[in-house]
Formats: structure tokens, sequence, C-alpha cells
């Protein structure tokens, strides 16, 4: 890795970790996790896409040449991803082996519970096996993260997933999970863009051999709008950014592209979210032979302030287990102080 805004090595427990690169995508647009498979750099987000959209988006994304889609059960439309891929495989030019799937574990229940749920999933998307397997968030309201970890451990000896890993842990939530875990987790799923770049998080993941991949690669733009979630930013969003508008117009590509190939160039894959034909289309086009340079790279990469959209406060509260955003995300989290989003009962910044 000769990329100098990310660490260039990974130190790996020969115990734990095979002995390959996990880091920069290949020429072909696909990153080898730690496990030795092969996980596209862009996949299809499908969380805030509304209930009727998103069958015509997966099934679009397929035919113009995404092959990766990222999907939960939690998003409420978990039903039409697998309507779209019992319609795409049905015509028989794109099989199921040739498409890596996504979902996640809502730790909802109690860990000896996840398998029931896993088949679930299973067959709303009309699968057999998924390719990765994610703990969706770290809430401890009904197991313990040793329990839960042993549990995604137990969904990957029954082979029901390929793959197996988190999304929204912090290090030291990873550090509670990786001394007793039989499996490294293979990805970490997160918030990602230039103005939440993760840049502790990363180093960590890196040096352990844990890929991350980002949700929310574009800023999440809809937070921008007046009904955005009642999570408003001041400002403008990256997208319209000038910082990003000048390198886009400098190399020849829209802001979305620009925005999403700085993830992929930072060794993370990508998932934006869209159901609207030509944007899906555009989005997939960051790793066909263009890169940012070093200055580029640069001037995205030390983006101020920094701040988390997605914050999670719902997981938080005097009868949950993380009274404070705080206990969610092991970090300080006052520049969150006077934001405008919604707030449960009780809650606590810090």
């Amino acid at each position: 890795c000769t990329n100098k805004w990310i660490r260039s090595c990974v130190t790996q427990n020969p115990a734990t970790i095979p002995d390959i690169d996990v880091t920069m995508a290949d020429r072909n647009g696909l990153f080898t996790l730690n496990n030795g498979l092969k996980m596209p750099a862009v996949g299809l987000g499908t969380w805030k896409s509304k209930p009727g959209e998103v069958q015509a988006a997966v099934e679009h994304a397929l035919r113009v040449g995404y092959r990766h889609i990222d999907c939960a059960p939690v998003y409420g439309n978990q039903n039409e991803v697998g309507a779209a891929f019992a319609t795409v495989f049905g015509e028989g030019a794109i099989k199921r082996d040739e498409v890596w799937i996504t979902s996640k574990i809502f730790p909802k229940v109690k860990a000896e519970e996840y398998e029931a749920q896993c088949r679930e999933i299973l067959s709303e998307l009309g699968v057999e096996q998924l390719d990765l397997c994610l703990l969706h968030w770290p809430t401890i309201e009904h197991s313990t993260l040793l329990e839960m970890w042993a549990a995604m451990e137990g969904l990957l000896s029954k082979g029901l997933t390929k793959t197996i890993g988190v999304s929204n842990f912090s290090v030291e939530k990873l550090n509670q999970i990786l001394p007793s875990a039989k499996v490294v987790p293979a990805v970490n799923q997160v918030e990602l863009h230039p103005t939440w770049h993760q840049r502790d998080l990363r180093a960590f993941c890196l040096d352990k051999g844990i890929h991350l991949s980002a949700y929310c690669p574009l800023g999440s733009p809809d937070q921008w709008a007046a009904d955005g979630l009642n999570r408003k930013c001041t400002g403008v969003p990256p997208l319209a950014d000038e910082r990003v508008k000048e390198v886009a117009t400098r190399v020849g590509k829209t802001p979305a592209q620009v925005l999403l190939r700085w993830g992929v160039q930072m060794d993370s894959s990508v998932l934006p979210k869209s159901v609207t034909p030509n944007r899906i289309e555009e989005n997939l086009k960051v790793t066909d032979g263009w890169e940012l340079s070093q200055e580029d790279m640069a001037a995205l990469s030390d983006w101020t302030p920094q701040y988390r959209l997605l914050h999670g406060a719902f997981h938080t509260g005097p009868s949950k287990a993380y009274k404070t955003l705080r206990d969610l995300w092991d970090e300080d989290t006052s520049y969150l102080e006077g934001r405008d989003f919604e707030i449960p009962p009780g809650f606590k910044l810090q």
C-alpha cells in the first residue's frame, strides 16, 4: 500500500489472520478480506430506500454491473431486495454466485436466537447463504458482546454465511471481542466520509486485518433537508462543498464520484444509496481506471470540523445499557453539543 493517507502495512496474527494483504482494491475493484474472499469495492446501499422503489433499484443496479448489494431486515425493505434477486437471477444472465450479498443481524433478541433470525433473512432474500453477515450494532440489552460474537461465529460454522463481521463497532468494543474470538471480524461497516473519516478506527482495523466498509459515503445528503430525520447540520453537505466541486471539475467527474473515489482510495468499500437509475450507474464508475491525486486526497482528508451524522441516540438512555452517546461510541461526543437531532427521553451526550 502506497497511499500516504493511511497506514501502509497490516500487522497480522498468523494464528488468526491469513497472510494476505487486505488493503487496496485490485484493478477489478475488489477488496480481499482476511478470509481470502474478494468483496466488490462498490455496493448498492438500501437503507432509507422507500418501499416500492427498492426492487427496481436493485434490479437496475445488477443489470448495469453492480455485484454487491447491502441490506438488512431492520431497513424494512429486504423483501423487495429478495424479489429483485428472484427476478434477475431467474433471467439467467447473472448467477447468484456472482453477487456479493450482505445482510445484518439486529441484536433485538438473545444471541441464541441469531440463527433463527439469519434463516429468516435467507428466506426473505431467497438465497441459501449470505456472503457477509454483520452484527448490526454493539447493543448489549439481551446478551454480552462476547456472547453475541460467539453466536455470529456459529452462523459461520453452520454455513449460513461465508463471512462474518460487525457494524458500528468502536476500537474499544472490538477490543472486547478480539481476545477470545475464534474468528476475527472480516469487516466493520461504519459511517465514513470526508467529514467523518474515522482515522483512529481505520488505523486499528488495518492493523488487525479488519476491512472498513463505508455507509453514508456521500455524507448522507438528506441530513441537510428540512425534514432530515431531525438531525440537521449547519453549512452545506459534502456534495455541495466547494472543495469537492473543485476537485470534481478538475478531474472531470461528479462530486458524488469524487467522494466515493476518496473512500475507495482510503481502502474502504463504499455503499452509496440511490433509487435513481442514472445516479446508480454514475456511482459505480469509480473503479474503472481513474484516481484522485495525492493533492486532491490531501484536500479531502483534512476536513474540519469532523462530525458524526448518524449518532445512534436511539440506542442510549436511562433504561439502556449505554446511558450516553459517549458510552455507545467510546469517544468525546461534545462536538454534538447544540446539534438539532431527535433526542430520546433522558438523553445525555456524555
